[in-house]
């Protein structure tokens, strides 16, 4: 048994989407009491530190209606089903920054909101970046600006909340570590 497991009792969907799914579930607590858990179920996702010759970060500005603003972030993207998570790196590099790759390193998985949703990133690393001739169109709904700067500049994003998402923060974090 794992420690302090909630055994799922009753699950009812709530919610199937584009890009999420919403359920509720009824779960026995380690105390014997039943509890009710709302749960989020994504597909995961990819996340890349990408690297220029010159050691910039290179991030993307992009609006996030569920913050009702812009951020800054390490460019990202959905997993596709059966997709393996290198080639959606790849794909996701290529279509928001026009970047490709030689190098790529799978550094690290983790979640990104364990108290209600399944979601989780797979990280990498993408070094010996180059422009791709005819890169990649955008999905149809995403719209970004390329930024490519220096970790000191990142960590002012960071302070000025500019970066505010926990993948970018800790890819600045990495990055200065890494340096």
């Amino acid at each position: 048994m794992k420690k302090f497991e909630e055994k799922s009792l009753r699950s009812n969907s709530i919610y199937n989407g584009k890009v999420i799914s919403l359920k509720v579930d009824d779960v026995l607590l380690p105390n014997g009491k039943e509890s009710k858990r709302e749960i989020v179920n994504h597909p995961g996702a990819v996340a890349i530190i990408a690297i220029t010759s010159e050691g910039k970060l290179v991030l993307v500005e992009q609006y996030r209606k569920a913050l009702e603003r812009s951020i800054i972030e390490i460019p990202a993207g959905k997993l596709e089903p059966g997709e393996k998570p290198e080639k959606t790196a790849r794909r996701e590099l290529e279509e928001e920054t026009g970047y490709g790759c030689q190098e790529l390193t799978y550094l690290q998985t983790f979640a990104t909101s364990p108290g209600f949703a399944d979601e989780v990133i797979h990280l990498f690393v993408a070094k010996d970046l180059y422009k791709i001739e005819e890169k990649a169109d955008l999905d149809e709904d995403e719209f970004v600006e390329l930024l490519e700067v220096t970790v000191e500049e990142a960590e002012e994003m960071v302070r000025e909340q500019k970066i505010f998402d926990a993948k970018t923060a800790f890819a600045v974090l990495w990055m200065k570590a890494n340096q």
